[in-house]
């Protein structure tokens, strides 16, 4: 009847955001739940007329090393990259020896600064931030299954080993590249660190200190209560997913004294006030009104438009080869030919076109020769008659192949026509006629 009450989806969910991640507030609710408040929860009728109430053989507050129940419960609002000390760290922390890197003598400071001004406020709940060490331990040594005796695969010894972390260095620097755009010669390691998309990102664990009242500090009794990442592509990544209208979530100790605790994750952050929403509408709607003049300029004023119920038709093509003629030394003369039925084409626009003379190469048992000529042109069509059965004329392109001797005399190989194609990439060729 009680597990009805609970959460047990443990699963990640995912955020996107345009706003800051700074702005990001989480408010995390630890209780201790014991056998009297557990029962408790149930409706009186449950318990039936003959059933002794446990509360009446409720331990002694101190028996299990816990403070009264009242004292077992704990909130906090906890923002993003927010360090909160546990009892570990501030016993570490507490003597300069163990202090080794910059950031081990910057936590000393802020602890005695708690220390001077009478304490943190939190005890069991705590955070380990990006630049902890614990993060890097966690990317490090995660498992893919929930297996105790999990192997790794190479998979997961090679990607072990690629970070995703935020950049703090910039690839540019007074607008050169510094590094190669190709790597003609890759070694193993670069290939291992670049064959996979990586983007950059960051990690926050909030955790719990579940030992007993008094010997709290013990790495064994931390617990991950959510699990926070935030790349730079604005996606939040939460496992498990905030609270809502959810159950509270659960925790089960191990040892010789199996307590359960229960605790709530909710969003908490402030809303933007109306003024400020219509102000950030007004930025946005002044950034894409001038990222629109910016394209706008990019394409010019000179950009022609069509003509309303005209047909505006450009073609790019290319005389590719040919083949099966009986001499050498050939070439071809092509032209266009347009309906007379409201068909047009500029002044200057040339209709027609002789390519180079080309020697022929032997290709099998045929005799190639390869002309690779390009040509263009364009056309108007005024499509005056609005019925549905009224389609234009298409224009036809004619091809002369003709040779070219000794004696600088030319003969005409064969004729050819065909139809231009009504949509692109589509090859025609026109045979010996």
């Amino acid at each position: 009847m009680a597990e009805a009450i609970w959460s047990t989806d443990t699963g990640e969910a995912v955020y996107r955001s345009r706003d800051p991640v700074r702005n990001l507030r989480l408010r995390v609710h630890l209780q201790r739940i014991t056998s009297s408040n557990y029962l408790h929860c149930q409706p009186a009728a449950q318990l039936g007329k003959d059933l002794i109430d446990l509360a009446t053989f409720r331990p002694h507050p101190t028996a299990s090393g816990h403070r009264p129940e009242e004292a077992e419960e704990e909130e906090v609002v906890i923002g993003w990259q927010e360090k909160l000390f546990s009892q570990f760290e501030v016993d570490l922390y507490q003597n300069e020896a163990a202090c080794q890197s910059p950031l081990d003598h910057q936590y000393r400071q802020e602890i005695l600064k708690l220390e001077d001004s009478g304490g943190r406020k939190n005890r069991r709940i705590f955070t380990y931030t990006d630049s902890d060490r614990y993060t890097n331990l966690e990317e490090h040594c995660q498992k893919m299954t929930t297996a105790a005796s999990e192997m790794p695969s190479f998979l997961v010894e090679r990607m072990a080993n690629v970070r995703r972390r935020r950049q703090d260095k910039r690839g540019m620097e007074g607008g050169i590249l510094k590094s190669r755009v190709v790597t003609w010669e890759p070694s193993e390691e670069f290939i291992r660190n670049n064959h996979v998309i990586n983007t950059p990102l960051q990690t926050m664990y909030i955790m719990a200190d579940l030992g007993p009242y008094g010997k709290l500090g013990y790495k064994k009794h931390e617990h991950v209560l959510c699990t926070l990442k935030v790349d730079s592509n604005g996606v939040i990544t939460v496992k498990p997913d905030f609270t809502g209208s959810k159950g509270p979530y659960r925790i089960e100790t191990e040892g010789e004294k199996q307590e359960l605790w229960k605790y709530t994750i909710d969003n908490v952050s402030s809303f933007a006030q109306p003024e400020e929403e219509e102000r950030e509408q007004r930025v946005f709607k002044d950034l894409y009104g001038r990222h629109k003049e910016y394209l706008n300029s990019l394409v010019g004023t000179d950009f022609e438009t069509t003509v309303p119920g005209a047909l505006r038709l450009f073609v790019n093509g290319e005389v590719v080869s040919a083949q099966g003629y009986e001499y050498d030394n050939l070439y071809v003369h092509f032209f266009v030919e347009l309906p007379t039925s409201n068909w047009s084409s500029p002044a200057f626009q040339q209709l027609s076109g002789i390519t180079q003379t080309c020697a022929t190469k032997s290709w099998g048992m045929d005799n190639v020769a390869y002309f690779s000529y390009p040509f263009t042109f364009e056309a108007s069509f005024l499509h005056e008659d609005e019925s549905v059965g009224a389609l234009p004329e298409w224009p036809v392109l004619y091809c002369e192949v003709l040779s070219l001797d000794f004696w600088q005399r030319y003969r005409v190989e064969g004729y050819g026509a065909v139809v231009l194609p009504t949509t692109p990439d589509e090859e025609n060729g026109a045979r010996r006629g």
